[in-house]
């Protein structure tokens, strides 16, 4: 696939076909539900910031796995603290 991609210069189009029948599928199944598909920005920062204070760092490499708010000092595994942050979008925009 990823050669025919190239190929035909599609670029990233075929690739990624298949996570956005994913996302179709899953807003169509949540809606039959009666539940609400929300997204969140993609450039949002979500692992840059506190979950708890809200403080963003201003640089944060992939090598490290726990986050620590200089602000509130609270230490927490980077991807818990991502998921909480994206929680908290999500209920903001349901607010709306």
């Amino acid at each position: 696939m990823r050669g025919i991609s190239q190929v035909l210069n599609f670029g990233k189009s075929v690739g990624d076909n298949g996570w956005g029948i994913f996302l179709r599928m899953l807003e169509y199944k949540l809606m039959f539900l009666g539940k609400q598909f929300l997204k969140i920005d993609k450039w949002f920062p979500s692992s840059k910031t506190c979950s708890r204070c809200g403080n963003v760092k201003e640089e944060l490499k992939l090598s490290e796995r726990s986050y620590k708010c200089e602000c509130c000092g609270i230490e927490i595994d980077r991807d818990y603290n991502a998921a909480l942050n994206i929680r908290g979008v999500g209920k903001e925009m349901l607010k709306y």
